[in-house]
């Protein structure tokens, strides 16, 4: 009988290898056993910010699903943003997707527009913003209504709609989130970049 040798160099890349290729077999096939699930997710959380730009809050799982097939009637792409004709009860609004930059990484987030080219809600999101301060723009509900009744575009089809350090237009300027002035300036630059892609469709 053989006996092998554990303290050999061969014995040792040879158990290595063996032992990350099926730790890499089981990853990959764990990997692929959920991805269904994490899709479902993924296409849920969206439906759900949607839902919350559209002041539709607090909805889960099935409940959400129901509501957002309930009020979204169309969707189509304008220049790369995503854009979703809505009916809430007697009214008709459309949610716009928007995309930028803050302060540490990509922000995002959905702007609900009214008949009027009001606010009728807002939702941001936020990949890696500082936790009290940038990261108020997606964990304050209250900083996020006060977009509601903003005007967006004055009487030559202008975006209006901004966020700023002093308010001094309380019909069109929102308040900036306290100690998070870049990410504000970003959130800012995204309205305004993606309002106007859209103008230029």
């Amino acid at each position: 009988m053989i006996k092998l040798n554990t303290n050999s160099n061969a014995y040792i890349i040879i158990y290595s290898t063996i032992l990350v290729v099926i730790v890499a077999f089981l990853l990959a096939f764990v990997f692929q056993a959920l991805k269904p699930m994490q899709d479902a997710n993924v296409a849920l959380d969206v439906k759900k910010q949607i839902l919350n730009s559209l002041n539709l809050r607090g909805l889960d799982g099935q409940e959400a699903e129901a509501k957002y097939a309930e009020v979204v009637k169309e969707e189509k792409e304008i220049n790369g943003l995503k854009v979703f004709a809505c009916q809430v009860g007697d009214q008709e609004v459309v949610v716009v997707s928007l995309k930028g930059m803050g302060l540490w990484g990509g922000i995002s987030g959905y702007l609900a527009v009214d008949k009027d080219d009001k606010v009728y809600g807002a939702y941001f999101n936020h990949e890696s913003e500082t936790a009290g301060l940038g990261a108020e723009i997606k964990d304050s509900q209250e900083w996020q209504e006060k977009f509601i009744g903003k005007k967006i575009f004055d009487e030559n089809g202008n975006v209006v709609l901004s966020v700023v350090k002093k308010v001094e237009n309380p019909d069109t300027q929102v308040d900036c989130v306290t100690g998070a002035t870049l990410t504000s300036n970003g959130v800012d630059a995204m309205i305004k970049d993606c309002l106007k892609s859209l103008q230029n469709k």
